[in-house]
C-alpha cells in the first residue's frame, strides 16, 4: 500500500481521545457492513459518535494451528480524516471487495470472522482473518500521536507506526559515501520536488514486531513498499521525512456480532 501524505490535524480531528476511543460498536459496524453486502439484510444504525479520522482497512488469515503468524488478505486504507459511520463501512468493504491482490471475501467466510478493534488513536484500520481451516479476524484501528521524527531511525519497534516519504533517489546528489546507519534524517542539498516525484508507504504499530524487523529492516521494507525496487543507499534512508502515530485494540469475533445485531434488530 502506497499513500501519499496528508495532515492528520486537518478536518476536526480532536488529538485527545479517551479510552472509550476502543469501541467494540466499531467491530459490530464493520461486520454489519459485510454482512449486509453480502446477505442484502437492512443494516443497524450506528450509535458511536460520527468522528472523524484517518481510515485504514487490513484483513488477513490467522492459521488455525498454534504458533503460525497471520498473512495478509487486503490492505487499503487513507489518512484522510473520514466521518467514523461512512469511513468504517465504506473501507471495511474496499478491503474485502477491492483489493486486486486478493479475491473477494464470499458469504461462505462470514461465519469464521472474528473482529479484533484496535483504537491506534489517529487513522483507522479494520483487519479480518478468515476460514476454514484458517480463521478470519476483523479489525479497527484508529491512529493518533502523530509526531514528526528527527531522524528515521527516531521511533520505537512495538509501540509507534511509521509513514515514510522520501523523494526519488535517481534525484538525489550523492553527499555521503558511507552505508553505515546516518542519525541524519534528510540530506541538507535535496532539490525541491513535486508529489509526482515522491514516494509514500506505511507500517502499522503491531506489524513490525509482527515480521521480526529491526529498524533498518522495517525502513527498507518501506521503501520497496512505497514502490522503489532499486538499491537501497545511506542517501536514500537520510532522504526520508519519517512519522511515527500509536494505537490501541479490542476484540470481538462472529458469534459477538451475531448477538448485537440480534438485539438491536
Amino acid at each position: 500500500m502506497s499513500l501519499l501524505p496528508s495532515d492528520p490535524a486537518a478536518g476536526g480531528i480532536t488529538p485527545e481521545l479517551g479510552s472509550d476511543v476502543c469501541r467494540p460498536e466499531h467491530c459490530f459496524h464493520a461486520f454489519d457492513a459485510l454482512y449486509c453486502a453480502l446477505t442484502k439484510a437492512e443494516p443497524i444504525d450506528p450509535e458511536f459518535p460520527n468522528e472523524k479520522y484517518p481510515l485504514f482497512v487490513t484483513w488477513n488469515t490467522r492459521s488455525s494451528r498454534p504458533g503460525r503468524a497471520p498473512r495478509l488478505r487486503g490492505c487499503i486504507g487513507s489518512f484522510e480524516a473520514l466521518p467514523l459511520w461512512d469511513g468504517v463501512a465504506e473501507y471495511a468493504l474496499i478491503s474485502a471487495f477491492k483489493d486486486s491482490r486478493f479475491r473477494k471475501i464470499d458469504k461462505s467466510e462470514l461465519q469464521s470472522l472474528e473482529c479484533w478493534y484496535g483504537a491506534l488513536y489517529f487513522p483507522i484500520r479494520v483487519h479480518s482473518y478468515a476460514s476454514n481451516p484458517t480463521h478470519w479476524y476483523f479489525s479497527v484501528s484508529l491512529l493518533t500521536d502523530f509526531e514528526d521524527a528527527s531522524t528515521y531511525l527516531d521511533w520505537t519497534i512495538g509501540v509507534h507506526g511509521i509513514q515514510i516519504t522520501f523523494p526519488h533517489p535517481t534525484l538525489l546528489f550523492s553527499t555521503s559515501t558511507s552505508e553505515a546507519p546516518s542519525p541524519l534524517s534528510s540530506s541538507p542539498y535535496l532539490p525541491r520536488l513535486t508529489s509526482r516525484q515522491t514516494f509514500s508507504a506505511t507500517y502499522l504499530p503491531d506489524v513490525i514486531p509482527e515480521q521480526g524487523w529491526d529498524k533498518i529492516e522495517a525502513v527498507d521494507s518501506a521503501i520497496n513498499k512505497a514502490g522503489w525496487t532499486g538499491r537501497i543507499t545511506e542517501d536514500l534512508r537520510r532522504s526520508i521525512k519519517l512519522r511515527r502515530y500509536q494505537s490501541k485494540t479490542c476484540t470481538v469475533d462472529w458469534d459477538e456480532y451475531v448477538q448485537w445485531r440480534e438485539f438491536h434488530s
